[in-house]
């Protein structure tokens, strides 16, 4: 299962990186075509796309890593089983606080799709296609909440204290 879930955490990694050089990309392309008096039609909007589809995908991966910025002036004073008791409460409000955006951004997803909503921009884009990236997001960040919430009633450090530790080092 580990090996899964490390797997299933660096595609989204490969995935949100693949969607930065994008970026990258369209705006270089961008430009070359005005230094060229020429226009490369949707741009702008297929960069936001790209922007939020990579930063929903990183979510999960970045906490696993310890990348987010937690506020740890409470849980740091703590130790023993007062720490792992709030350690518990911050996991489980961060599970169920994303399984509920995840549950009604897909659901907002298939919504999108089952009315055949497009984007506003001049590029007609299904609005399904960028939401299920967000929405992939999303349920990786459950995952990962949920990963580590496990290993926390399981006894174990969360993924994001050990992490910290290494890139202190």
């Amino acid at each position: 299962m580990r090996t899964a879930l490390t797997f299933l955490y660096r595609a989204a990694e490969i995935l949100g990186a693949v969607f930065l050089v994008l970026i990258a990309v369209l705006i270089v392309s961008q430009v070359f075509a005005r230094l060229a008096n020429r226009m490369v039609p949707g741009a702008d909007e297929l960069a936001g796309y790209c922007m939020a589809a990579s930063f929903f995908l990183m979510l999960g991966p970045a906490l696993r890593r310890g990348a987010h910025i937690r506020v740890g002036v409470l849980v740091d004073r703590l130790r023993g089983g007062p720490r792992r008791a709030v350690e518990l409460l911050c996991l489980g409000f961060g599970t169920a606080l994303s399984g509920y955006f995840a549950w009604y951004w897909l659901r907002m997803t298939y919504d999108s799709y089952d009315f055949g909503d497009l984007g506003q921009g001049v590029l007609p884009i299904p609005l399904w296609i960028p939401q299920a990236a967000m929405g992939v997001g999303l349920v990786i960040l459950v995952i990962a909440f949920l990963d580590d919430l496990l290993a926390v009633i399981q006894g174990r450090e969360a993924s994001y204290q050990s992490a910290g530790m290494q890139s202190e080092g």
